[in-house]
C-alpha cells in the first residue's frame, strides 16, 4: 500500500487530498467577505504590498502573465493597469493576464467586482496548471501558495509554465525579523483576526486556520531554498512591514 502524503492544515497534519477539500471549503465560506476582511485584518496595508508586487513584476505590452491563486483579482487589475500604461508610452500589443484560482466561488466574486480588457479568468490548480510548458513571461502568486497541499509541486509547476528567463514573484506572509515584532504579531493574529472573522464574516474557524497556516509556512530563507530546488535562479526576497510579509522573487533558469 502506498504511503499517504501529509500536508499541514493550520496546526493539524492531514492527508494531502483532504487538505485540498478543506481549503476549498474555507474559501467558499469567506469569498463574499474576502476583500473586506483583507482591509480590516491588515488595516489596508495589503493594498501597499500588492502595489509593490505589481510594480516589481513590471508588466510589459505583449507579455503573458499568470496570476495564480488570483482570488478576486487584486493583483491582476494592478498588472492590467500598469501594462496599459506601458503600452501607451511604448506601443505594442495588449498584455494577457490569466487569473487562475482553485476556488470557483472566489473567481465568481472577482468577476462580479469587474474585470479589465487584458484579463481572462479561469479555475485551475496551482499544483497542476492547465497550461502548456514555457507559455508565460511572468508568474505571480499572492497569499496563495501556503494553501496548496504541496508547495514544492506548485513551485515546479510555476517553473514549468515559465519561459526561460521568466519572472517569478510570490507575495506571502512570512517571519517577522525581530523577536519583539514576532510576539506582537502573534498576539494580534491569534486574538484579533479570528475575532474579526467571527464578527464580520461569521466564520471564526476559517480565520483561525488562516492564522495557523501562516505559522506553518517556511520562513524567508527556507522558501528561497525551495525556489532554488524548483529551478529558479537568483532567488531572493524583500521584507515588507518588518518581515510580516515577504516578496520572494527569482528567474526561471
Amino acid at each position: 500500500m502506498s504511503e499517504q502524503r501529509q500536508s499541514s492544515f493550520g496546526f493539524r497534519d492531514v492527508d494531502a487530498t483532504e487538505k485540498v477539500a478543506l481549503v476549498r471549503g474555507v474559501f467558499e465560506r469567506v469569498a463574499s467577505r474576502y476583500d473586506l476582511m483583507n482591509d480590516l485584518m491588515s488595516a489596508g496595508a495589503h493594498r501597499l504590498w500588492k502595489d509593490a508586487t505589481a510594480a516589481r513584476l513590471n508588466p510589459q505590452p505583449g507579455e503573458t502573465i499568470i496570476d495564480c491563486a488570483g482570488g478576486t483579482g487584486d493583483i491582476s487589475r494592478r498588472l492590467a493597469r500598469l501594462a496599459r500604461g506601458a503600452q501607451k508610452r511604448r506601443g505594442g500589443p495588449d498584455a494577457k493576464i490569466l487569473l487562475l484560482d482553485y476556488n470557483a466561488e472566489m473567481v465568481k466574486a472577482g468577476i462580479e467586482k469587474g474585470s479589465e480588457p487584458e484579463m481572462a479568468w479561469g479555475v485551475g490548480d496551482a499544483m497542476a496548471l492547465p497550461l502548456p510548458d514555457a507559455c508565460a513571461d511572468a508568474y505571480v502568486i499572492a497569499f496563495g501558495i501556503r494553501n496548496v497541499a504541496d508547495v514544492d509541486q506548485a513551485l515546479r509547476e510555476a517553473r514549468r509554465v515559465l519561459k526561460p528567463g521568466g519572472r517569478f514573484l510570490c507575495l506571502e506572509f512570512s517571519r517577522p525579523i525581530t523577536e519583539a515584532l514576532r510576539k506582537a504579531y502573534d498576539a494580534y493574529s491569534f486574538k484579533v483576526i479570528p475575532a474579526i472573522g467571527g464578527a464580520v464574516a461569521g466564520d471564526r474557524d476559517s480565520y483561525q486556520y488562516l492564522v495557523e497556516s501562516i505559522r506553518r509556512f517556511p520562513d524567508q530563507e527556507a522558501f528561497a531554498a525551495k525556489m532554488r530546488a524548483a529551478g529558479f535562479g537568483k532567488a531572493g526576497y524583500t521584507n515588507f512591514s518588518g518581515g510580516v510579509v515577504a516578496l520572494h522573487h527569482g528567474w526561471a533558469v
